[in-house]
């Protein structure tokens, strides 16, 4: 766990030399912004985290995949920059996302914020814990009065306002949204199907450790380390919301 949290931490800094110098940025097939601080904290990661578990595998938004990482029983799974948009237009909600992968789940996960100065880790067994401080998702039972982070075309939907659900602040970091639901700061966080193993495996296990689920539709649990690395549309939630959150969000985040 120390060598993913001192990871994240110094990728941070690498992050933050690059932060606010416009740096050359360009746009990936899908149209996703991708900038050379991207580039540079993937590469610093590689060597500190590769160099300090040789037998890992690796898989990284911004590393071109091997197949290799199949055949090794652990893998990090790294997203160097997890909100590119909101680090490109000043904001402060991106992360850095670092996962161990185990049998196709997370084992251990830390979700840093530089801009925040907030660094969420978990491991499995051991809870999920914010600078120091045990969390733990929020103990809203209802649908009515819960609150929801997610796209803006979700949290400003009719339906979604109908049931009571009440839309919070865009997080442009899905990564992070999650992490505001294991700290219980949110009690619904939401995603349109799309999201890769990066943007949610460190993530997932803050959910499950703070005592609530990260699911697809289908109330399944997300396997990762396979060769699509793509997930359907999600919720994060306490357990008890998972199910009545599903009925409201179903045809809308598919």
């Amino acid at each position: 766990m120390r060598l993913l949290e001192t990871a994240a931490r110094q990728a941070g800094d690498v992050a933050l030399s690059y932060f606010g110098q416009d740096p050359e940025t360009w746009f990936k097939g899908n149209k996703s912004p991708v900038s050379e601080a991207d580039l540079a904290v993937d590469r610093f990661l590689a060597d500190r985290l590769r160099n300090g578990r040789p037998d890992y595998g690796w898989l990284s938004e911004e590393t071109v995949d091997d197949p290799e990482r199949l055949t090794r029983d652990r893998v990090f799974i790294v997203d160097p920059i997890d909100g590119t948009r909101a680090f490109l237009a000043g904001g402060s909600e991106w992360t850095i996302s670092i996962a161990v992968v185990e049998n196709g789940r997370p084992v251990a996960g830390a979700v840093f914020c530089p801009r925040r100065e907030e660094m969420f880790v978990a491991l499995s067994g051991g809870g999920a814990w914010l600078n120091g401080s045990r969390l733990e998702v929020s103990a809203q039972r209802n649908v009515a009065g819960a609150t929801l982070t997610g796209p803006h075309s979700i949290i400003a939907n009719r339906d979604v306002k109908a049931a009571g659900l009440i839309g919070t602040d865009i997080l442009r970091s899905l990564a992070y949204r999650l992490a505001t639901v294991a700290a219980g700061r949110v009690d619904v966080g939401t995603a349109r199907g799309g999201p890769s193993d990066w943007d949610l495996a460190a993530a997932d296990l803050l959910v499950q450790e703070a005592g609530g689920r990260l699911t697809d539709l289908s109330g399944n649990s997300l396997i990762y380390n396979r060769a699509r690395t793509g997930h359907p549309a999600l919720i994060a939630a306490p357990e008890a919301l998972i199910g009545p959150a599903r009925d409201v969000l179903d045809k809308l985040i598919r």
